[in-house]
This record gives structure tokens, sequence and C-alpha cells, in this order.
């Protein structure tokens, strides 16, 4: 790879032309914030204040793999913390087409037109041939990214943990010190994403289809016993009867699973995000909710355990990168990977090998 092509695009996008749209105001702005070349001290400062634009490069830096950039995130995200947790972070996962994204372009506008600074944090689907991501979710919802309120930031999914963008709990973070009260995160709603979402959220919102066939399916999966509440989105039109049919069987599903730790008993509700009906009681849904966990405790608790798994996960993390990285480890691999090929040694004598060189 030579030198041009392994520019970052935070680099690149110090020398970038501007549009001719740009407002010589705006203009003469953003040149002002190239010219600070990232400085940490200033972005932090601009992120405190609320500029979305210093929270999207704060995010750029923690997504970043370079080096200096992540000790630019790490300053970032200790100057942040003190200024953070304060908000109601909600998960929100659904099979691909049941409408998320219409779903949170409604209950986003909603919340802002309530008062509230809402930021998305939306997680792409990668390519699993090219690594490039679709990120299509600034185009969904093409008008509460106009909202001067709302922040919407989709972040590819990668190869990490559960489809789930990597640091994606650093920039809930980021956006909370930047004064957004609402968190929404967004799911790709395939394989373990669920699981790694709710481990980082609040209340953990589940969108499901009517007269998709899986009402009770539903009962076998995990991923309802982990829902706080089951939206049955597109309940309108010629819909609305087969959608109150979901709606029951998915109350008598619930009922066949044990009290949770919160004691908070898991609602179903109906909307049409297309028609902005329901939103309005799926907030008050989760206002209940959050008062009467706050109350009780374990609003705080859950987020200590959550603290916890993260520590853990974190640890977990560094050290399958440390071990894969090891220039030794990297040699015994190949080789070992070999006698398997030729079956002239097990997967198990394999790894107890390398582990053993570790």
């Amino acid at each position: 790879m030579n030198k041009k092509q392994s520019k970052s695009a935070l680099s690149e996008s110090e020398n970038k032309p501007l549009s001719k749209n740009v407002s010589p105001v705006s203009a003469k702005r953003i040149r002002n914030f190239r010219k600070n070349k990232f400085s940490e001290e200033d972005l932090l400062k601009d992120l405190l204040n609320g500029n979305k634009t210093a929270l999207g490069r704060g995010i750029t830096l923690i997504e970043s793999n370079q080096t200096s950039h992540q000790q630019k995130a790490e300053y970032i995200i200790e100057g942040a913390l003190p200024h953070a947790h304060k908000s109601i972070r909600i998960g929100i996962t659904g099979v691909p087409g049941v409408g998320k994204s219409t779903f949170i372009e409604s209950f986003g506008s909603y919340l802002i037109g309530k008062g509230k600074k809402v930021a998305v944090l939306a997680v792409d689907p990668s390519s699993s041939v090219s690594r490039g991501s679709i990120l299509g979710d600034k185009t969904r919802m093409e008008n509460l990214v106009k909202e001067k309120n709302a922040f919407i930031r989709p972040s590819p999914s990668g190869e990490s943990l559960g489809g789930v963008a990597r640091k994606t709990r650093e920039s809930i973070i980021l956006c909370e010190a930047a004064g957004f009260d609402v968190i929404l995160i967004e799911t790709v709603g395939v394989g373990q994403s669920e699981t790694t979402v709710h481990s980082m959220t609040d209340f953990f919102l589940l969108l499901k289809l009517a007269g998709a066939g899986d009402e009770l399916q539903g009962i076998k999966r995990g991923i309802v016993e982990m829902a706080d509440a089951i939206v049955i989105n597109k309940a309108d039109g010629e819909n609305q009867k087969a959608a109150r049919e979901a709606k029951l069987e998915f109350n008598r599903a619930l009922q066949l699973y044990p009290p949770k730790e919160s004691n908070w008993k898991p609602e179903v509700k109906l909307c049409s995000a297309l028609y902005d009906q329901g939103i309005s009681d799926v907030w008050e849904m989760i206002t209940v909710f959050e008062n009467k966990v706050r109350k009780s405790g374990f609003f705080q608790h859950n987020r200590q355990e959550q603290n916890k798994f993260w520590l853990y996960q974190t640890v977990n993390d560094y050290l399958k990168s440390r071990f894969y990285d090891h220039p030794e480890i990297k040699t015994a691999l190949k080789e070992q990977l070999k006698l398997i090929e030729e079956n002239r040694t097990t997967a198990f004598a394999a790894a107890k090998h390398l582990l053993d060189l570790a």
C-alpha cells in the first residue's frame, strides 16, 4: 500500500475542498476547525458545548484503529465521562424489513417535539466480502437528520461482537456529554447483535410485524425474553386485524416467562410508524418504566452490572487481539493450520500448542 492510499479519512478530510454550496460563514468555521488538526482539547470543548460536528469527529476518533487517534479518543472519553450518564438508552431491534428506520424517525421526531435531544447510533450491516458498509440510515431518516436536536451516526458493524460496532458504548458516552438525553441504538436485527445491545441499554424494544408467521415462534426465541416491550409495527389499513391478533398471541407468550429482575412486566403495543400512530403510547410506556426502575434502584444497579460486563469484555477483546498480533503466534498459527489440513494434528492439540506459546 502506498502512502497516498494509507491516509485515514480523518487526515484526508483536512485537505478536502469545500463545496460551493457552503455559505461563507460556515466555510470559515469549517476551515478554522480543520486548522486545529483535531486538537483533542478543542474537540472536547466543542463537544461539551453540543457541537454536532465535534461529536461526529470524536466518534470517528473512537472508531479509528490508528494509535495516535486512539490516544486522542481516550482523552476525549475521559473528559466526557463526568458529563455523561444523563440519558435514557433505548435499544431497538427487529428483523430487516420490520420498519426500524421508519419507527426511529417517527419516534425521534416525536421526542424532539417534546423538547428532547435525540441521538441515533445505527449499526449498519457490513459487507462480508468488501467489509464496506451500506450506511443507509441517513438516507432513510431524511426528515430526522435535518432536525437541529437530532444526531444520527451510522457505524459499520464489521466483524465485532454480535455485529455491533466495536466502539458503540464509548460513542454513547460522547453523545450524552454533548447533551443528548435520549440515545436510540438500532441493531442490524440479525445474529447476536441483540444480546450485545441489550447489555448497553436501559430499555430494550423489539419491533415485530403482524402476520409474519413468527408470533408463536417468538416464544422459543431468547430475544423475546430480553425485550422490555414488543411493538407491532405497520398496524394500519388492512393489517389492523392481524396486528390485534398478534398482540394477543404475544401477550399470552409473555405470560410464560419468569418475572424480570427489574420487576417490570413487558408490554405489547401497536403502532404505525408510517402514519405516526401509537408513537406517544410507546414513549409513555418507556417513561413509566424509567420512573419505576429509578425509584426501585434497579436503573443504577443495571448500569453498574453493565459496566462490569464491559470490563470483562474489554479485557477479553484486548487479550484476543494481543494473542493474534504476536509475531510468534502468527507464524505458529500458519504451521498448525497446515498440520490440521494434513490430518497430522487435531484442532484441540493445535490450540493447546498455540496457547502454550503465549
